[in-house]
């Protein structure tokens, strides 16, 4: 473990996926870790007992990042079984592809309340409880500069949490926070893989230079460079975590 043993990090969306590897890396560099979910609390819990079993320190807790005071309440309970919050790593979001003119309002809605909405919500309690010193990792995604068919409600979500980042840092002046964004490639996850047929997914995974899948761990990998002490120069940027896909 690492010099951060007193350091708490609360990642969104933590229970499967990018998220749950995140936490159990941090964990493992010596951060307690609040693993957030929406409606996955046995893989949450599940995830709290990896972490403990192997000398970290975990707590589950439940809270839809969309619900402003699910927010509220979510640092209200990191605040009370540890003190604070000295990083958060907002994970959580969703992902549902379609054409700009086919499109509904329920999709767009959907998107935009947990992608960009749950978002600002975490980083609003933040600023206001974040002790300082702290790092605010944002996830966007690289979508942003492949700028694909299809991806147009995602990509406009991912790239206001750009923008949110780079001002934010600017905010958080004086009080020793930096604020970054990752932007992942492709990653290898079940939501990924998940109704994609093998050959497309070859392709996607030969797009990169280094013709590979991106896998979770190498995301966790750049947030919690970005979440240790070799990362605190670094503030106000988005890391294109993709092997080279743009």
């Amino acid at each position: 473990m690492t010099q951060q043993t007193n350091k708490v990090a609360l990642v969104t969306g933590a229970s499967r996926g990018i998220g749950a590897a995140i936490a159990e890396r941090l964990a493992a560099d010596g951060f307690t870790v609040v693993v957030n979910y929406a409606g996955s609390q046995a893989a949450a819990e599940a995830l709290v007992r990896k972490i403990e079993d192997k000398g970290g320190k975990a707590i589950a807790a439940r809270a839809d990042i969309a619900d402003p005071a699910a927010v509220a309440r979510l640092f209200d309970t990191a605040e009370a079984a540890f003190g604070s919050v000295d990083v958060l790593v907002n994970n959580a979001g969703i992902m549902a592809l379609s054409p700009v003119g086919d499109t509904d309002d329920e999709n767009f809605d959907r998107q935009v309340s947990i992608n960009l909405k749950g978002s600002f919500n975490t980083l609003r309690e933040a600023a206001r409880r974040m002790r300082d010193g702290g790092r605010i990792i944002n996830l966007s995604s690289s979508v942003v500069g492949l700028l694909q068919p299809g991806y147009g409600v995602y990509a406009a979500t991912k790239a206001a949490i750009e923008a949110l980042t780079s001002v934010m840092a600017k905010e958080m002046r004086g009080r020793h926070i930096t604020v970054n964004a990752v932007a992942p490639g492709p990653v290898g996850t079940e939501l990924f893989l998940n109704g994609k047929p093998q050959e497309l997914v070859e392709r996607i995974a030969k797009a990169a230079p280094l013709e590979r899948l991106g896998e979770p761990d190498d995301i966790a990998a750049t947030v919690a460079f970005l979440a240790g002490p070799d990362g605190a120069w670094i503030n106000g940027q988005t890391l294109r975590s993709n092997g080279g896909i743009i």
